[in-house]
């Protein structure tokens, strides 16, 4: 499969992703390390005989090569699947990973293309953030990345996680897509793959271009969804032990989530609800109802359970358009 087809591939089909996500997840934990440059290649074979009898042991002549430095690059797409935006929405995310597939140390300029051919719309590009604050995701703790100022230096089969923004623009309509390539370059050298450039490597070896021609790129996309849903979660009631409203331990606690769809001509597919039972109360058994309907604890019977394992209620409203019912959830905790 050609990269182009394969990147058209792992852009429309999340499984894809999550393959490359996992491969490259595999490779860094359990691929033997990559030998740096200016580390010596030495060999020397051995020979034994015999004459008459008596036994001889000899050594050839070593022969010695010094490893060079090989320059490569790779980037890949991180989002799960398609990011879904509003028309007019601003700063809206895509998340890639820059990987240094090479032997050495390297520096890595950074672009962004979102004017390309075959989407929708054309996203109107921001800026390019850095991972930096180790908060997975965006926040405002991570560093705008300025080309020539901090361009991301990165050691031998590392990497950084690379955030571009785009504005969506108002014109654009339910469904459609818009997509953004973000571009690795090696400020070192590039050039048609097995290029010598010599002096230009590690520790005074020479820099062999590697398969990537030391750029790669990767296109992440963007699909409008004009659907936009109303969440609201409140305390329906409160009973303690002695039929007063007072929160002491002993008292149960109960909650009702309500889900619509607030706007949009679209479907919101897929609705599930995940709430984590608080702490310092437990969950009350038997007490999920999904529009007046029990639901059971159990996972597998119906749209709801009690996720013992991350203590969370969890309920699966399917499709939503505008003009579904109110999606009501309630279930109770008692405080410990």
């Amino acid at each position: 499969m050609s990269n182009n087809l394969f990147q058209q591939c792992a852009k429309t089909n999340p499984v894809i992703r999550a393959l490359i996500l996992f491969l490259a997840i595999l490779g860094s934990t359990s691929a033997m390390a990559l030998t740096a440059p200016g580390q010596p290649i030495t060999n020397q074979a051995a020979v034994s005989y015999s004459v008459g009898g008596t036994p001889f042991n000899a050594s050839s002549n070593s022969t010695s090569l010094t490893v060079q430095e090989l320059v490569d690059i790779e980037v890949t797409w991180l989002d799960s699947a398609n990011v879904a935006v509003s028309p007019g929405s601003s700063n809206q995310v895509l998340t890639f990973q820059v990987t240094n597939i090479g032997n050495g140390t390297e520096t890595f300029a950074l672009s962004a293309d979102s004017t390309l051919s075959g989407d929708d719309f054309d996203p109107v590009l921001q800026s390019i953030y850095l991972e930096t604050d180790g908060v997975p995701g965006f926040s405002g703790g991570d560093t705008l990345y300025v080309s020539n100022s901090n361009d991301p230096v990165l050691a031998s089969e590392t990497s950084v996680i690379v955030y571009v923004l785009n504005n969506i623009p108002g014109g654009a309509t339910n469904a459609q897509t818009g997509d953004s390539a973000l571009t690795a370059t090696s400020t070192n050298v590039t050039g048609a793959p097995g290029t010598v450039n010599a002096g230009d490597g590690d520790v005074g070896t020479d820099a062999i271009v590697g398969a990537s021609g030391g750029a790669a790129s990767f296109i992440g996309t963007y699909v409008v969804s004009d659907v936009s849903l109303s969440f609201v979660k409140s305390v329906l009631s409160v009973v303690d032990p002695f039929g007063g409203s007072e929160p002491v331990p002993g008292a149960v606690i109960t909650y009702r989530i309500q889900v619509s769809v607030a706007a949009g001509a679209g479907t919101a597919t897929a609705v599930t609800v995940t709430d984590p039972i608080p702490v310092n109360t437990t969950y009350k058994t038997a007490s999920l109802y999904l529009n007046t309907s029990l639901l059971s604890d159990s996972a597998g019977n119906d749209a709801g359970e009690h996720d013992t394992g991350l203590n969370r209620i969890v309920v699966r409203l399917g499709d939503l358009t505008l003009a579904s019912a109110v999606q009501t959830i309630e279930f109770a905790v008692t405080i410990n």
